[in-house]
C-alpha cells in the first residue's frame, strides 16, 4: 500500500486529490497539511512513501518543505512529487535541488497522477528525457550550481557508467535490464550503488549528477 500525504492550501484541491487517490485500491492518505510547516511535520509523524506538496503555500512554502524533508535523514525513504499551477522552468530545477523525485501541474489527467505518484514512490524521477535534458542544461550554467567533478565517475564500474547513463537517457529499470540483458535485480544494484557512490539522494539526483559530471551530454 502507497502512503500519500497531501499538502496545498486549499482544502478543495486536497479532498479531490484525496478522492482519487483513495479510488485506487493500492493508495492511501495519511494526512492532508495546508502549509508547509505543516507538510514537514506531518511528513515526520507519519512517514508516508510519497508527498504531494504544492509549492506555493503561506508561510514555508513547498520549496522549503521540500528541502527540510528531503535534509532529514529520519525520512530519507519519502519521496516528494511537486503539484503546480506553474509549468515553468524555474520552479523545477528549484524543485529538483530541493530534493523533489517528480514535478506535474495540477491539470494533469487523474490516470497520469496515479502513474506519477507509483514512479516516484518507486524511486524513479518523473521528467520526461527531454525536459530533463533542458532542466540540466539550465542548471549547470546557473551561479553558484554545485559542479561534480568528472573524477567522480572514476569511483564507478564500467556497467554502473553504463547503466547511469541509461537512467538519464530515461529508461526504467526493466527498460534497461532488457536493454543490457541483465536482471532487473542487478539493474536494481547497480543503479543503488551509483547513488550512493556519487552522494544522489534519488534518481533524479543520479541523473542530474550524470549531466553535471559529463558522463552524458545535452547535444
Amino acid at each position: 500500500m502507497t502512503r500519500v500525504l497531501i499538502a496545498d492550501d486549499h482544502a478543495a484541491v486536497r479532498g479531490g486529490f484525496r478522492v482519487l487517490i483513495e479510488s485506487d485500491p493500492t493508495m492511501t492518505v495519511v494526512g492532508e497539511a495546508a502549509t508547509g510547516a505543516e507538510a514537514v511535520e506531518l511528513a515526520r509523524a507519519h512517514i508516508p512513501d510519497v508527498v504531494l506538496m504544492d509549492i506555493q503555500m503561506p508561510g514555508m512554502d513547498g520549496l522549503a518543505a521540500t528541502r527540510e524533508i528531503a535534509g532529514d535523514p529520519h525520512l530519507a525513504s519519502v519521496r516528494i512529487l511537486i503539484l503546480t499551477t506553474f509549468d515553468i522552468d524555474e520552479y523545477v530545477i528549484d524543485a529538483l535541488g530541493a530534493g523533489a523525485g517528480g514535478f506535474l501541474v495540477k491539470n494533469t489527467q487523474p490516470e497520469q497522477l496515479l502513474h506519477g505518484i507509483r514512479v516516484v514512490a518507486g524511486g524513479e524521477e518523473l521528467l520526461s528525457p527531454g525536459l530533463t535534458r533542458r532542466l540540466i542544461a539550465q542548471l549547470g550554467g546557473r551561479p553558484g550550481a554545485p559542479r561534480i567533478s568528472p573524477h567522480a565517475l572514476e569511483s564507478l564500474t564500467a556497467r554502473e557508467r553504463e547503466v547511469t547513463a541509461l537512467v538519464a537517457a530515461g529508461m526504467n529499470n526493466a527498460e534497461i535490464a532488457q536493454s543490457l540483458f541483465i536482471s532487473n535485480a542487478t539493474v536494481k544494484t547497480h543503479v543503488s550503488r551509483s547513488m550512493t557512490k556519487l552522494g544522489a539522494r534519488d534518481r533524479a539526483q543520479l541523473v542530474a549528477f550524470a549531466y553535471l559530471s559529463g558522463l552524458v551530454t545535452t547535444s
